[in-house]
């Protein structure tokens, strides 16, 4: 199956656990591998038969930077079923990092769920 991916996009939200956190943006990085067959866009060049990533990017950010979650976790699993169900993605992987949560870790912290089933 091909995929189509979003790499590094980046958005603030009100995210984390803290009190402190409650009152600050901070920096989300996104990363998405999404499963899509791309032989009928390609045969046509027809946008509609895409998976429109200019599309799927503006929709993270406009839902990030309206939500106030605690978990990174709970971002991600609402996230991705929301942009399974709005896209018709029938797989996708979805790399959340919160690249200031932890000093020392230069590369950030965060998590990786896959959702869907791969079609082959």
């Amino acid at each position: 199956m091909d995929q189509v991916f979003i790499k590094g996009l980046t958005t603030d939200a009100v995210i984390g656990v803290y009190d402190w956190e409650r009152t600050i943006r901070q920096p989300l990085i996104f990363d998405l591998d999404m499963a899509w067959d791309i032989r009928p866009a390609a045969a046509d060049e027809d946008l509609a038969a895409t998976l429109n990533y200019a599309a799927i990017s503006e929709y993270i950010i406009n839902f990030v930077e309206a939500s106030s979650f605690l978990l990174v976790e709970t971002l991600a699993e609402q996230l991705v079923a929301k942009l399974r169900k709005e896209f018709h993605i029938p797989w996708m992987r979805l790399r959340v990092t919160k690249p200031a949560a932890v000093k020392q870790a230069t590369g950030g912290v965060g998590v990786v769920i896959e959702r869907g089933v791969l079609p082959s």
